[in-house]
């Protein structure tokens, strides 16, 4: 039963090799990405402004040459506003194959995979579900790897704000967190929901879901 969440940014370094859960759920998003349909790669995902083949196209960022990636924080003035969009317009013209294998040639590659792999990990469930949730195509997270995003909430997202002072409960498997108001639901929920993601708040309860949501409502208008 976990009562801590390791939300420093030097938790984001180290500990157990994440890289064969990171590993998997690349190799479990590619096999999702083979089965959308035109319309689906063109849906709005839950990211605001980018349908699914923006969010696909930005977890490529993981796999960039060092040189590549380096060169586009430098013409963003390193505001990661401006260098998610320099990476997903560089993709715009990249067909869905192109942007399938691109997914695929990246499974077993990766700079954040090995040096920023709690951070890597958590990016990539979450936008995994950004795509899934509106395309209805639900899925059960395998259990480690959700157990490591709840460990391990993404603290540039704002999720170390968001859970301040409250008790948060997975009904689905043994990981709570937290003194304060409750809030309980599905693990999913509640990972989705420290990252911003409204869409997942209508599925948790407690007395501090409405806390939750006024942290979310803000961010998000923010």
């Amino acid at each position: 039963m976990t009562n801590s969440v390791r939300t420093s940014p030097y938790a984001l370094f180290g500990g157990f090799d994440l890289r064969p859960l990171i590993r998997a759920e690349r190799t479990d998003l590619a096999a999702l990405l083979r089965t959308l349909s035109p319309p689906e790669w063109e849906t709005p995902s839950l990211c605001a402004g980018w349908r699914v083949r923006d969010v696909v196209a930005h977890l490529l960022h993981d796999s960039m040459p060092v040189a590549t990636y380096l060169g586009d924080a430098t013409k963003a003035r390193l505001s990661l506003h401006r260098l998610n969009d320099i990476q997903v317009r560089r993709a715009a013209t990249w067909s869905t194959d192109e942007l399938i294998d691109r997914v695929e040639s990246s499974i077993d590659a990766g700079l954040g995979a090995t040096v920023l792999p709690r951070l890597s990990l958590v990016d990539l469930v979450i936008h995994h579900q950004d795509i899934r949730r509106p395309l209805g195509r639900e899925r059960v997270i395998p259990p480690e790897r959700l157990r490591a995003v709840l460990d391990n909430p993404d603290p540039f997202a704002g999720a170390t704000r968001r859970m301040r002072d409250l008790r948060l409960i997975a009904d689905d498997m043994d990981w709570q967190y937290g003194q304060g108001p409750e809030v309980r639901g599905p693990g999913e929920a509640i990972a989705m929901s420290l990252a911003g993601r409204a869409a997942a708040l209508g599925e948790l309860e407690g007395d501090g879901v409405q806390v939750l949501t006024a942290r979310v409502s803000r961010s998000t208008a923010g």
